[in-house]
């Protein structure tokens, strides 16, 4: 490799979940999920037909291959492959899988799977209430170690938990499949450690029984303090300490952050934590931590109550950053900060690093002639560039950069007018017309970029 050239193995890839590409939520054996339960007001649904990636998926893998990228990151949905989440499993689901994954194989494009991104089996939601049981976490470490048998044989990566460090902030009741009772501090406490434990369970199975890498993964926002007064200072210290290093403690050390221990036991919060817990969360390791990275934010110590915890202070503190541009959602631009999240956090826990989710969300509209996302563009390559100078200056190994995504899905929140995709679908938050895909200019300008490496991003 020369000083200015990624590894000729780096992986180009494109990021999904489930329930934002595939639709067909009454085909194919498939059960509900608490996805399949949101409507609109006038009681339709995205997520009914998503952008119908079950009956699609051949053309869309095209479409990869022809970009030239060679890493695809997917989810399996848990209620397709079981679905009532901890009943007999369903051939016709794990079919669906296993032919995506011969097919991403047959075009170089290595799969790496994901098990988990907020769509709860909806029986196991109203029965158990979602991960604030324990009888939850049995069923998904069931699950996991069957989609690990059928696969781990053709996948080599896997992920547990989308974004993981969610489930330990406010909006964890929801992404957790909790649909009963308020949410609490307790419980937010309650689901991360539950959480934490089956993802533990996972990674110790898949290294005791295969030989394929797995990792944790985070959404990874830089926080930076809105002064250079020490309490602005202290309160952008305890979010990432207790937001992403008490994670990443448990992902390579094997054990909770002191900090969030010691709050713990100092607020007397009522924790179901078992000694077996413990030891098999301290058996935890990880070949490599995954992210997601959009944005950065602001704390101001100032709108925080004394009393609040650090998992809320963004809740009451996020302030806009001025020196930084933002897009129509005020999601602020920030290479730098990818860059600097890449390298210290290899400083402190020398294991690779993989960014999976990177991308923008712009308003866009197609009227018959090339949709020019200059925008999407200058964001994609300011990114690559401070990826480049965290591995080619700061000496960080990186596996690879997954864009969110390659072709325009529903966000999270079900609105399809925010588009992140590098291919146009003609689909709007009220209708679905054809669906067809239509490449933007971003899509030939990251073809371009992934044929040379990275060493061209003009």
């Amino acid at each position: 490799m020369s000083k200015q050239s990624l590894p000729e193995d780096f992986f180009w890839g494109n990021s999904t979940s489930s329930m934002q590409t595939e639709g067909a939520v009454h085909e194919g054996g498939k059960g509900p999920s608490v996805y399949d339960t949101y409507r609109n007001n006038d009681g339709t649904s995205v997520w009914d037909n998503a952008i119908d990636e079950y009956h699609r998926y051949q053309e869309d893998l095209d479409l990869m291959a022809k970009q030239g990228i060679n890493c695809y990151r997917f989810q399996i949905s848990w209620s397709r492959v079981n679905p009532t989440g901890d009943g007999d499993f369903n051939q016709e689901g794990i079919d669906f899988y296993s032919h995506l994954i011969d097919e991403l194989l047959k075009r170089q494009i290595e799969p790496m799977i994901c098990l988990y991104h907020f769509d709860m089996p909806l029986a196991l939601a109203k029965k158990y209430n979602g991960f604030l049981s324990r009888h939850v976490v049995d069923a998904f470490v069931r699950y996991g170690k069957k989609m690990i048998d059928l696969f781990g044989d053709r996948v080599k990566y896997w992920l547990t938990f989308n974004e993981q460090n969610l489930y330990f902030m406010p909006g964890a009741y929801k992404i957790a499949g909790c649909i009963k009772g308020e949410e609490t501090l307790t419980g937010i406490y309650q689901i991360s450690h539950y959480v934490m434990l089956a993802h533990a369970r996972i990674a110790n199975y898949l290294h005791k029984n295969t030989t394929c890498q797995i990792g944790g993964m985070l959404a990874y926002s830089e926080v930076y303090p809105v002064s250079s007064i020490p309490q602005d200072i202290q309160c952008a210290r305890q979010i990432d300490e207790f937001l992403n290093k008490n994670l990443l403690d448990v992902f390579v050390y094997g054990h909770y952050s002191n900090e969030v221990v010691a709050f713990v036991k100092n607020h007397h919060l009522k924790l179901d934590v078992l000694a077996a817990d413990l030891d098999e969360i301290s058996n935890t390791r990880s070949d490599y931590f995954a992210f997601s990275y959009y944005q950065s934010a602001t704390i101001s110590s100032s709108l925080v109550p004394a009393e609040a915890a650090p998992n809320y202070y963004l809740t009451y503190g996020g302030k806009e950053n001025p020196f930084l541009p933002v897009n129509e959602w005020g999601w602020s631009i920030d290479p730098s900060g990818f860059r600097d999240i890449l390298t210290k956090t290899y400083n402190q826990y020398q294991i690779p690093l993989f960014p999976v989710e990177n991308g923008i969300g712009l308003r866009e509209e197609y009227s018959g002639s090339e949709i020019i996302d200059d925008q999407r563009i200058a964001y994609h390559r300011e990114h690559l560039k401070a990826l480049k100078k965290a591995m080619l200056v700061d000496g960080v190994p990186i596996i690879g950069y997954l864009v969110w995504g390659l072709i325009d899905i529903p966000s999270s929140s079900g609105n399809i007018d925010k588009r992140y995709g590098m291919v146009y679908v003609s689909h709007t938050d009220r209708k679905s017309s054809n669906l067809k895909r239509i490449p933007k200019k971003s899509y030939w300008w990251f073809q371009k970029a992934i044929k040379t490496n990275g060493d061209n991003l003009d």
